[in-house]
């Protein structure tokens, strides 16, 4: 007969349930203290501490008036046709013109006319230079501009300096001949030089009337107009966002 008092086998089963049960138990009280001590940093505690790895510095801006632009360095997007050039048909001061052909050369040398200028451009270390041929609404004045991307300022402006129409040595950008009635013209003529720096870019223009003949004073200050036309509406534009920003505009 089976006594409450028994101290035989039976009276063993309900011990070990309960000593299975201190374990699970001790178990799950480990498991808590674990969680707590490997709980993420206090949200409360200095940024300082919390912080798992070193913040990025930002690029510190040229102290120029170029800013991000003055220099590849803080500057690095390479420039493209649509940036420099979103529309072909725009108006400057009311006065309208068209791009009638765009490319873009990695050899630089090959969008540039003369000796002393391909080698400032490859002394500058020139990744590109993008050209862009107009013509006015009247299809009397046509022009190529081009912007070539120099590592920085100062080799900018040792490639402006190599710019010049006089002399036996002509450097200018290579005019770039479309294959409408107007703009298949250019480069025929005598033309009007014009180079301007922008940070580590080169802005060049050739810029001459569809017949080639020789501006006058008078002349001069048409075609002067369009250059100043063109470019502030189209590259100076894009690369005042880049002064700004270090990229191109969205």
């Amino acid at each position: 007969m089976w006594s409450p008092y028994d101290e035989g086998p039976r009276s063993r089963t309900p011990l070990w349930f309960a000593l299975g049960g201190l374990a699970v138990l001790a178990a799950l009280v480990a498991g808590l203290v674990m969680m707590w001590n490997t709980k993420g940093p206090d949200p409360t505690a200095d940024p300082a501490q919390r912080a798992s790895t070193p913040p990025v510095a930002a690029p510190v801006v040229p102290a120029d008036k170029y800013g991000y632009a003055s220099a590849r360095e803080t500057d690095p997007q390479s420039l493209t046709q649509k940036e420099l050039f979103p529309k072909k048909k725009f108006t400057a001061a009311g006065r309208s013109y068209e791009i009638t052909i765009l490319k873009t050369d990695k050899k630089c040398a090959d969008a540039a006319e003369g000796d002393k200028l391909d080698k400032a451009l490859k002394s500058g270390k020139c990744t590109q230079l993008v050209r862009a041929t107009f013509k006015d609404k009247t299809g009397k004045v046509v022009g190529t501009v081009g912007v070539a991307n120099l590592v920085d300022s100062k080799a900018a402006g040792k490639v402006a300096a190599s710019v010049r129409t006089k002399g036996e040595s002509k450097l200018f950008v290579k005019p770039l001949a479309g294959t409408d009635t107007v703009t298949k013209f250019i480069g025929a003529g005598e033309a009007s030089v014009h180079v301007a720096t922008h940070g580590h870019y080169a802005v060049m223009l050739y810029v001459q009337f569809k017949d080639g003949h020789k501006p006058t004073k008078k002349d001069a200050k048409l075609l002067s107009q369009a250059s100043a036309d063109v470019t502030q509406a189209t590259v100076y534009r894009a690369l005042d966002s880049r002064s700004l920003s270090g990229r191109r505009a969205s």
